[in-house]
């Protein structure tokens, strides 16, 4: 019996994940043995071990993997409707557009955090609308969804600085958010967020025939009984969920959905059938190992892990960038 490369790779790489949520749970400023945690998480002997682990590490892992899942979903998603492989969260204005939002309420009305996610999502859902009116003209080409891209979140950036300015006395406390970061973030944050990435992750799974018929092209979807346009904007708003959602919680975090799909398709073909599901296992493989990083590498610094994405990633997209030439 013949194995399937691509089922052998995604099994490989969810095991990967597995062990890496528990074996990072051992890095920090205060590094511990792998048989402490075990010891202290089964018999409960160690309350400063159970604490470190159970109460700091493993929520702050968890939630990186869910957030690194649902942004490399998203940005393989709008890959897939926008047929350019340059597309992301952040270049296509969503992420901007979730922060506005969510600054909003976190500057204007801290007591409404509750709403942050519905809110972000409307925030990312009309940002992503504006920057595909302002690309269409006789179509959507690769070039104008980039500049239209810029020309959104830097208008929204100038937004986030205006409001920065006006409320300076409360901005302390959302600059880790405005940053990207997961520092400080427990089970309670991993509770708000897990409901939405499993909604959003299922429906992604359930579009997968839909994405691969967008890729023969409008004439033949069509003529398979697809409606494309409705097909293009179910396809795009679970993608603004799952990243406007994601935003809410941790802030903006550039790049994962830029790069995690290209690394997918590299190994795994075209398929949605197997790209969707690997890139959401390599997001959350990326994430978690960047935020390892981000909390480890500065010292008693911790460096926001969207911060150590914008180091790796914009390099990353000025090569893509280049290697599909003029567009």
């Amino acid at each position: 019996m013949k194995i399937n490369k691509n089922y052998l790779i995604i099994a490989l790489s969810l095991l990967t994940l597995a062990v890496l949520l528990v074996l990072l749970s051992t890095v920090g400023s205060v590094n511990l043995e792998f048989n402490e945690i075990i010891s202290a998480l089964i018999h409960d002997d160690n309350k400063l071990v159970t604490t470190i682990v159970y109460k700091m590490r493993l929520p702050r892992n968890i939630l990186a993997a869910l957030v690194g899942a649902n942004l490399a979903v998203s940005g393989i998603l709008l890959q897939s409707v926008m047929k350019n492989p340059l597309a992301d969260p952040g270049i296509t204005g969503v992420s901007s557009g979730a922060s506005v939002a969510a600054i909003i309420i976190l500057l204007l009305a801290p007591s409404y955090t509750k709403v942050l996610p519905t809110v972000a999502f409307i925030g990312g859902a009309i940002a992503c609308l504006l920057v595909f009116v302002m690309a269409w003209k006789n179509g959507l080409k690769p070039g104008r969804i980039v500049l239209a891209g810029v020309a959104i979140n830097t208008i929204l950036g100038g937004v986030i600085s205006f409001l920065s300015t006006m409320y300076s006395d409360r901005i302390q406390s959302a600059m880790l958010w405005l940053n990207g970061s997961l520092a400080t973030k427990t089970w309670a944050d991993v509770n708000m967020l897990f409901a939405y990435s499993i909604i959003g992750l299922i429906v992604s799974l359930l579009l997968i025939r839909s994405a691969n018929v967008l890729q023969l092209g409008d004439e033949a979807a069509t003529n398979l009984g697809f409606n494309v346009n409705l097909t293009r904007l179910v396809i795009s708003g679970v993608a603004v969920f799952l990243a406007a959602t994601s935003t809410s919680v941790v802030g903006v975090i550039s790049f994962v959905g830029l790069i995690v799909p290209h690394i997918s398709r590299m190994l795994m073909g075209s398929d949605h059938k197997y790209t969707i599901p690997f890139s959401m296992i390599l997001g959350s493989i990326v994430l978690l190992v960047a935020d390892t990083l981000g909390r480890t590498i500065g010292g008693a610094i911790e460096i926001p892990v969207g911060v150590i994405m914008s180091i790796v990633g914009g390099p990353f997209f000025l090569y893509l960038l280049r290697k599909r030439g003029n567009y």
